[in-house]
């Protein structure tokens, strides 16, 4: 095996191990703006229950060419080095130095990023697939269809990557790659509302849950345990999109609650000095980084969970990743008046005023938002959006544009009970 190349060893808590996947000869090119690593993406999870229907490539990003001829590592500036992935069936390839990113001269970074594609593929090929598919997660990755031979493309629109403020329309790049490819996948309805009529291949898959992991009880971890309850815990990146007023406000109104948040500080300007600040109150308790296997634990020792965003444009468009996770815990949770959540009024708390997220919390933590009918209900929502069943759809829309007998081998497999989806064909 090339020494550009590692596999994972096992599975997802859920999963049962594989050997090979469903249709071994369909092999998955997947190009996405991060290495594989263990911080939970969406991404990141459409990858690995993928590799249980087809053999999956991930092409981690190259090292810039000056930290290649210095000796540094890139990972260490974006905080994901030395962080280790759960095991999986995805195989990771791992550019070469010889084949690192530029920017200029043109022709020179164009060369080496369809030789990149094109090793990602090779290994496709080396493991034994027939037909090889492109699955591409952000514009800036928009020449990848035309760096190899594809029997079908598809582009994943998992947020919108102009993170504006203010309104903007689609970037002419990213329109073009929305023509060009075979599918689109949106994960939001503002994000359909806005880019779904560019292609008439598009469809709506939101962000799922590893179900079993949030639902099965897990032991309180070791720096959870001294904070006194109630806890109204966050879990993710601390970052600008978040209503840092909303929360201040909240940690000086209720001291008695305990303020709980799990995940790295973004390097948005001016958060880390507010995170901070917050930090120092008595109320406040900053866990920092957490694995992705690790992070359950949290949320189910959490008495209330918390999607607390702005109201933008740009927080029109985004479908929290933590959602199904906080429901699939069965805990209470309380969120923004985004577009995203709206539909979920009747199973999660939607507030918009500081009063209002205070009655909220406050209701959120009465004996009858604990009640067996109520957790039944969030985990039942949540149970819709496991994401072996998401990724299912998925691999069935790749696999209607691959074309037959891929279409008939994916449909066939998936009603098989011993399947990744149990039987249950999307």
């Amino acid at each position: 095996m090339s020494a550009a190349i590692s596999p994972g060893a096992a599975q997802f808590e859920g999963a049962s191990p594989v050997d090979k996947p469903l249709v071994p000869e369909v092999g998955v090119v997947f190009m996405a703006p991060e290495p594989w690593s263990a911080l939970g993406s969406s991404r990141f999870h459409v990858a690995h229950w993928m590799s249980h229907i087809f053999r999956v490539v991930w092409v981690n990003p190259a090292r810039p060419w000056r930290d290649v001829v210095w000796g540094r590592d890139h990972r260490l500036l974006s905080g994901t080095a030395g962080l280790c992935p759960p095991p999986s069936p995805v195989m990771v390839y791992e550019p070469q130095p010889w084949l690192p990113l530029f920017h200029r001269p043109r022709w020179l970074a164009n060369l080496t990023f369809d030789l990149r594609v094109r090793r990602a593929r090779r290994l496709l090929r080396d493991a034994g697939c027939t037909t090889i598919a492109l699955h591409v997660c952000r514009p800036a990755l928009a020449r990848a269809p035309r760096s190899a031979r594809f029997a079908a493309t598809l582009y994943h629109i998992d947020d919108e990557y102009s993170f504006s403020e203010r309104e903007v329309p689609v970037g002419e790049d990213e329109r073009r790659l929305i023509e060009s490819v075979d599918q689109v996948i949106v994960h939001s309805p503002g994000l359909m509302a806005k880019k779904g009529h560019v292609n008439r291949r598009t469809a709506m898959i939101p962000n799922g849950v590893n179900y079993a992991a949030y639902a099965a009880p897990r032991p309180e971890p070791e720096d959870l345990a001294p904070i006194p309850h109630p806890r109204i815990g966050y879990t993710g990146l601390l970052k600008q999109q978040l209503d840092w007023t909303l929360i201040e406000t909240l940690v000086n109104r209720r001291p008695g609650w305990s303020f709980v948040f799990v995940g790295p500080v973004g390097k948005h300007e001016g958060i880390t000095e507010r995170v901070a600040a917050l930090g120092r109150r008595a109320n406040v308790h900053l866990l920092g980084v957490k694995s992705v296997d690790d992070l359950p634990s949290y949320v189910q020792h959490f008495d209330v969970c918390l999607l607390p965003y702005r109201v933008t444009p740009y927080t029109s468009y985004i479908y929290p990743l933590k959602l199904h996770e906080y429901l699939a815990s069965g805990k209470p949770v309380v969120g923004s008046r985004i577009q995203s959540l709206e539909p979920m009024a009747g199973v999660i708390e939607l507030a918009e005023t500081v009063d209002g997220w205070e009655v909220a919390i406050a209701r959120s933590l009465e004996t009858g938002a604990r009640s067996l009918e109520r957790v039944t209900t969030r985990r039942a929502v949540a149970q819709l959006h496991d994401w072996r069943y998401l990724v299912a759809r998925l691999a069935l829309l790749l696999a209607d544009r691959l074309g037959e007998p891929v279409a008939s081998r994916v449909r066939e497999g998936l009603a098989d009970p011993k399947s990744v989806t149990g039987g249950r064909v999307p």
